[in-house]
């Protein structure tokens, strides 16, 4: 079998197992490096979409952890679901994306709390991040000390084919 089928397949395999696990988990805590070299986290809504290897959030363009994603992209997503007793480990690269028709198509009317002018608002923006890893810990598995990492194959800059 060709190596990159098998590495696409593998990707796929990823991709859905990490969809279901955070299908129900609508926060994830967004980690980036501030300017003196800090970690800084904070709350965010995942937007609804069917996740394909990018997550999607909200932000103001001129927020601080803009700043911080254009100067070092490398980002961690964490999610939890205590009533599963789930977590979830996300590493990817973040970019800002000022694209009107995404903003339109992930727009939800909950997003109105914390950005009132809606999607129409000239200084809101999206934040991209492309998933590299992802682990996991269930402690309903086998065992509580339970965990899986899956790794997500990198995608090609110049094209949408999986390498």
């Amino acid at each position: 079998m060709d190596q990159k089928v098998s590495d696409s397949g593998e990707r796929q395999k990823s991709i859905e197992a990490l969809r279901e696990m955070i299908r129900d988990i609508h926060i994830a805590m967004l980690t980036t490096r501030s300017e003196d070299g800090g970690l800084r986290s904070r709350p965010m809504i995942t937007a609804k979409h069917e996740f394909e290897g990018q997550l999607w959030f909200f932000t103001h363009a001129d927020d601080p952890k803009v700043s911080e994603i254009v100067k070092q992209s490398a980002v961690n997503l964490a999610y939890a679901d205590a009533e599963r007793d789930r977590y979830i480990s996300i590493t990817g690269q973040a970019e800002l994306v000022r694209d009107s028709q995404k903003i339109e198509l992930l727009w939800t009317e909950e997003l109105e709390q914390w950005f009132p002018q809606g999607f129409a608002d000239p200084n809101l923006a999206l934040i991209c991040v492309n998933v590299s890893e992802a682990e996991y810990w269930d402690a309903n598995q086998s065992q509580l000390k339970a965990s899986s990492r899956n790794s997500f194959l990198k995608q090609s800059r110049n094209s949408n084919m999986i390498n």
